[in-house]
C-alpha cells in the first residue's frame, strides 16, 4: 500500500525512524527538525528532516527510509518535545490545526504524498513500435516514480508485449477498438483523460513527432493546463529544458500545472533498452467512441532505405539540386552509404520531393552519425532540425552559405560534379 493510501484511507502511518503517525497522534522528536518549507511555515511549525523529503522523491517506501512527513502542526512558536502517544485533541493550552486540513494542504501545496507517475502514450503501427517511444520512455524515467505506457489501436497485442519487455516500464495499459484505428486524437483524448483520472498520473508525454504534436495539445486543453513542447532535458519533475528561436537559445521552463503534459525530442534522449523489463499488462478503461472523425486510409512511402529519423547516415538535398529528377544523384549516393534521404523545406516547397522527407523545425528532427547537406544554404529553420548531428558535411558552391558555419567539413564546389565522383569512389570500395 502506498503512503498516500495509508494516510488517506486509514489515517495511519508508521515511520521506522522514530516517528509515528496514527489517528490524531503524531510523534516527531524535536531534535530532528532541520529545515522549513512553505507548508510548515504556513502553520508556523518547524520542518521535518530534509532527507525525509528526499526519501519520498526517490520512492524508497519499503526500504525502511521514511517517505512521508507531516509538519509540526502545533502552532505555538516554542519548541515542544512531542512524545509518542500524545493525542492532539487532548493537548491543553495549544492551538491545533485540523488533521484533515493539514492533509489536504499537503496534497495540494507540496504533493509530497504523491509519487511521480508518468503515462507515456505509445506511438505505433499496430505491429511495430515507433522508435521515438523508446526515447520518450527514457525521458519519463528521469522524472522518477512509476512509468506506465498506453497502447491504443487495433490488433496491437504484439506492441503491448514488446513494451512489457522494455526496461523501466512498470505497467502497460492496452485499449483495442476500431475507433482507435489511425490513432485519431479526437478518439484517443477521452481514453487518455479517463486513464489519467483512474491512475492519477502526474505527467503525460509522447514523442515530439507528428503524432505527439497532434495529440498532446488537445489533451492539455481538456485538462486546462499548458503543454510543454519538444523538451530536450529534464531538470526535475516540474522543470524542463527546450529550445527556442529555432534552436538558437535554450529555455528552462518550470511547470506548476497539476498535470504536466509534454512532448519529447527523440534525439535528445537515448532509447530505452528493449529487454530486461517485466511490466504487467492490463486492459485500459473503455470509453465510448466520439464519432466526430473517421479514419479512411493511409498511403505510406515504401523504401528500402532506413527511416529518416532513425538512420545513422542522412543525405539531404536542397534547392540547389534544381529539380526532382536531380535528386537521383542523392539516391545513388545514399544507397552506397546505406543512408536515408532528406530534404530542406525549400526543396519540398518547390515540389522536388514529398514532405515526409523534410528536415527542419517544421519537419523531422534528426541527429545521425553523419549528415551530408547537398545544395542546402542553411536556413535557420533547417539547422534547427539537424544541427545535433555528430558529423556534418556541407557541399555548396557558395562559400558564404550559412551551412558552413555548423559544418565539420565543407566542400565549396559544384554538387553536380562532386556527388557523382563521391558515388563512383564508394562503388570501387
Amino acid at each position: 500500500m502506498s503512503p498516500l493510501e495509508c494516510l488517506v484511507k486509514n489515517k495511519k502511518l508508521e515511520f521506522s525512524f522514530e516517528g509515528v503517525v496514527s489517528e490524531r497522534i503524531i510523534h516527531f522528536p524535536w531534535a530532528h527538525y532541520g529545515c522549513s518549507n512553505p507548508l510548515t511555515v504556513k502553520y508556523r511549525g518547524r520542518g521535518a528532516m530534509w532527507f525525509w523529503k528526499l526519501g519520498l522523491l526517490s520512492g524508497k517506501w519499503d526500504s525502511g527510509q521514511p517517505s512521508v512527513f507531516l509538519p509540526d502542526i502545533f502552532l505555538s512558536g516554542s519548541r515542544y518535545k512531542q512524545v509518542k502517544g500524545i493525542d492532539l485533541e487532548k493537548v491543553p493550552g495549544r492551538e491545533k490545526a485540523n488533521f484533515d486540513v493539514v492533509l489536504k494542504d499537503l496534497l495540494h501545496e507540496t504533493s509530497l504524498l504523491r509519487f511521480q507517475s508518468t503515462l507515456v502514450i505509445a506511438e505505433h503501427a499496430n505491429d511495430t513500435l515507433a522508435p521515438i517511444t523508446l526515447n520518450t520512455i527514457t525521458a519519463a524515467k528521469h522524472l522518477g516514480g512509476e512509468v506506465s505506457c498506453l497502447v491504443a489501436g487495433t490488433k496491437c497485442d504484439k506492441v503491448a508485449q514488446d513494451l512489457c519487455k522494455v526496461a523501466g516500464v512498470a505497467k502497460v495499459l492496452v485499449a483495442q477498438h476500431d475507433a482507435y484505428k489511425g490513432l485519431l486524437p479526437e478518439e484517443l483524448t477521452p481514453l487518455i483523460l479517463a486513464t489519467q483520472k483512474q491512475f492519477n498520473h502526474t505527467h503525460i508525454c509522447a514523442g515530439a513527432s507528428a503524432f505527439g504534436k497532434n495529440l498532446l495539445p488537445r489533451i492539455a486543453a481538456k485538462l486546462d493546463v499548458a503543454p510543454i513542447s519538444d523538451i530536450i532535458a529534464i531538470k526535475s519533475p516540474d522543470t524542463f529544458v527546450r529550445t527556442i528561436y529555432a534552436g538558437n537559445a535554450i529555455c528552462t521552463v518550470k511547470c506548476d500545472e497539476k498535470v504536466k503534459v509534454f512532448s519529447v525530442r527523440g534525439t535528445s534522449f537515448e532509447a530505452a533498452a528493449t529487454s530486461g523489463g517485466s511490466a504487467s499488462s492490463e486492459k485500459a478503461s473503455s470509453t465510448s467512441p466520439v464519432g466526430i472523425s473517421e479514419w479512411l486510409d493511409q498511403k505510406l512511402t515504401k523504401s528500402d532505405r532506413p527511416e529518416l529519423t532513425g538512420a545513422k547516415v542522412v543525405v539531404s538535398g536542397g534547392r540547389g539540386l534544381k529539380s526532382g529528377e536531380n535528386f537521383k544523384l542523392l539516391y545513388d549516393l545514399a544507397d552506397q552509404l546505406h543512408a536515408a534521404v532528406g530534404a530542406s523545406r525549400a526543396a519540398v516547397d518547390a515540389g522536388f520531393v514529398p514532405n515526409d522527407l523534410q528536415v527542419g523545425q517544421t519537419g523531422k528532427i534528426v541527429a545521425p552519425e553523419l549528415y551530408i547537406a547537398v545544395g542546402i544554404s542553411g536556413a535557420i529553420q533547417h539547422l534547427a532540425g539537424m544541427k545535433d548531428s555528430k558529423t556534418i558535411v556541407a557541399i555548396n558552391k557558395d562559400p558564404e552559405a550559412p551551412i558552413f558555419q555548423v559544418a565539420d567539413y565543407g566542400i565549396v564546389a559544384d554538387l553536380f560534379k562532386v556527388v557523382p565522383e563521391m558515388t563512383e569512389l564508394l562503388k570501387k570500395k
